[in-house]
C-alpha cells in the first residue's frame, strides 16, 4: 500500500508532463487498436466462412458465367449434400453512394445452406412465395429505415432496368461476424426477364454454393466437381468458402501489410517518447534515489519505484485507450458499414492493446531503471536536480 501511494505521488509530481504522456499513449494505443480492427474487418468474411460450404466458379474468372444445368451434375458427386447458386446483381439504390451487396439467389436451397441467416418461419415462407420478395440483413434495414412490406427500387447496372422488390424478411446473424448488410432476392425473377430480353444470357449464374457432408472431404469433393466439367466449354474452379473469400482479401495484401506496419510504428514512436520521459524523471530524482540507498533501501526498491511508475503511466494510458477504442470503432463503423459490414473490436485486439501498453511501460523504463539501481551513493548525493 505504501509503495502504491508513493508511485501515485511520483507519477503525478509533474502533472503536465504525465498528462501529456498519457494523452500520447491514448492516441498511440487507440490508433493501434483502430488499425488492428480495420485489418480484422478485412478478414471478417474469411473467418465467418463455413467449413462445409464450397464455392464453384468459372475456371477463368468470376466474371464468366456457368450454366445452371451444372447443378444437377454437381448433386451427383459423392459427398455433396446440397447445391444452390447466387448471382451478383450490382444495382443502385437511389444514389451510387448507397452501396451494399445484392445477390439473386435460389431462395430455398440458399437459405438452407446459410443457417446463420436467422429468419422467422413466417418471413421465410413469405419470401419463398413472393417472386418479387427480398430478404435483407438487420443492419441494412436499420440503415435505410426499411420494414416488412416496404418496396425497394433498385436500378440495375449489370441487369438493365429498375427492379422493385418487396421486403418479406429481415434476418439476424447467428454470430457477430455474420454479414447483416446484404440483400437477397429471387434469381428466377431476374432470369425470366433476362431470357426475354437477352436470350443468350439466361440460365447462367456467377457461382454455385455447394454443401458437403464433412469438412475433411472438401479437397476430394472439389477435385471431383472440377473433374466432372474438365474439357467442357465452361471449366470450373471449386474451393472452400474461406479460400474463395481469401482470394478477394489477397488483392489488398500490400495495403494490409502497410496498415499493420503503421500500427507497429505508432507503438514504437510512443515507446521512444515514453522512454525519454522516464529518462528525464530518473535524472531529476538522482539525488533522491541516492538518498534512499544511503538510508538502507536496496537497488531492487529503487528499481521498483522507477519501473512501477512507468508501468502505472502505461496502464492509465492503455486503459483509457482501450475504453475509447469501442466508441471510436462504433462511430467509424457506421460510415463504413457498406464496405466493411463487420467492424468491431475483437478480444484479440484488446489483448494486443494491453500487451502494447505493457511493452511500452517495460521498455521505456528498462535503461533508466538499470542505471538508477546501480547509481553510486556519493555521486548521486552530489547531483543537484
Amino acid at each position: 500500500m505504501f509503495l502504491t501511494r508513493l508511485l501515485l505521488r511520483n507519477a503525478f509530481r509533474h502533472r503536465l508532463r504525465t498528462a501529456l504522456t498519457i494523452v500520447g499513449l491514448v492516441v498511440a494505443i487507440g490508433a493501434f487498436g483502430l488499425l488492428r480492427t480495420l485489418v480484422d474487418a478485412w478478414y471478417a468474411g474469411v473467418e465467418a466462412s463455413s467449413s462445409t460450404r464450397l464455392v464453384t466458379r468459372h475456371a477463368v474468372s468470376l466474371t464468366f458465367a456457368l450454366p445452371l444445368s451444372y447443378a444437377q451434375r454437381m448433386k451427383a458427386v459423392p459427398g455433396v449434400t446440397a447445391v444452390s447458386w447466387a448471382n451478383w446483381f450490382g444495382g443502385i439504390y437511389i444514389d451510387e453512394r448507397n452501396f451494399f451487396p445484392q445477390f439473386a439467389v435460389e431462395p430455398d436451397t440458399y437459405l438452407r445452406l446459410y443457417p446463420e441467416y436467422l429468419l422467422s418461419d413466417e418471413e421465410r415462407l413469405a419470401f419463398l412465395k413472393d417472386r418479387q420478395g427480398a430478404v435483407v440483413g438487420r443492419k441494412l434495414a436499420q440503415k435505410y429505415g426499411w420494414k416488412l412490406g416496404d418496396t425497394v427500387p433498385i436500378k440495375g447496372t449489370i441487369y438493365p432496368g429498375t427492379w422493385s422488390f418487396t421486403i418479406r424478411g429481415i434476418y439476424d446473424g447467428a454470430q457477430t461476424r455474420t454479414d447483416e448488410n446484404q440483400m437477397l432476392f429471387h434469381y428466377a425473377l431476374i432470369n425470366e426477364s433476362i431470357k426475354k430480353r437477352f436470350p443468350g444470357r439466361g440460365d447462367n449464374t456467377g457461382a454455385f454454393i455447394v454443401g458437403i457432408d464433412q469438412p475433411a472431404n472438401a479437397a476430394v469433393v472439389s477435385q471431383a466437381i472440377d473433374a466432372e466439367f474438365r474439357n467442357s466449354l465452361a471449366e470450373t474452379l471449386t474451393e472452400t468458402e474461406a479460400a474463395f473469400q481469401l482470394s478477394f482479401v489477397s488483392m489488398s495484401d500490400a495495403l494490409l501489410a502497410a496498415i499493420e506496419a503503421v500500427s507497429l510504428i505508432v507503438v514504437v514512436i510512443i515507446m521512444v517518447v515514453m522512454a525519454n520521459t522516464m529518462a528525464m524523471t530518473a535524472r531529476e530524482r538522482l539525488s533522491e534515489y541516492a538518498t534512499l540507498k544511503a538510508l538502507g533501501f536496496g537497488p531492487g526498491f529503487v528499481a521498483r519505484l522507477l519501473l512501477g511508475e512507468s508501468l502505472l503511466i502505461a496502464a492509465l494510458g492503455g486503459g483509457l485507450a482501450i475504453a475509447l477504442t469501442f466508441p471510436m470503432v462504433a462511430g467509424i463503423g457506421q460510415g463504413l458499414s457498406s464496405f466493411l459490414p463487420v467492424f468491431e473490436v475483437s478480444g484479440t485486439t484488446v489483448a494486443l492493446q494491453a500487451l502494447a501498453a505493457l511493452v511500452v511501460g517495460l521498455v521505456a523504463a528498462a535503461w533508466p531503471t538499470w542505471r538508477m539501481a546501480r547509481i553510486d551513493i556519493v555521486d548521486g548525493l552530489r547531483h543537484v536536480a
